[in-house]
């Protein structure tokens, strides 16, 4: 019996470890997401053109095509996207304290101090 509660509390263990990772790895990808939604929030409020929106998504999804791999597909498609969404014009030609502005106004989680 003393046997049995030791296997139980090792396979307790395991499955906490599991969820752990598990947590760690929805917590990498929220933060990704965010920062793709305040990209796209700041080119939106850049009056970025739909066709060249759809463009950068057309070739975030061409290279994520076979996945990597070892890694997550989702995150892998997230990371692409955003340095797809940094890589574009509209946001380099930004002066870079506007920019920051519009990132402190436009995200009510981010506090300026």
């Amino acid at each position: 019996e003393l046997q049995q509660k030791v296997e139980e509390t090792e396979l307790l263990k395991m499955e906490l470890q599991m969820l752990e990772t598990e947590r760690v790895r929805l917590s990498l990808v929220e933060e990704k997401l965010m920062d793709v939604l305040q990209l796209l929030q700041q080119l939106r409020d850049l009056n970025i053109s739909k066709r060249a929106l759809g463009k950068i998504l057309l070739s975030t999804l061409e290279s994520c095509r076979d996945p990597q791999p070892g890694k997550a597909h989702l995150f892998e498609v997230l990371d692409t996207l955003y340095q797809e969404l940094t890589a574009c014009e509209l946001l380099q030609s930004q002066p870079m304290e506007k920019a920051q502005g519009r990132q402190s106004l436009s995200n009510p989680l981010v506090i300026s101090c």
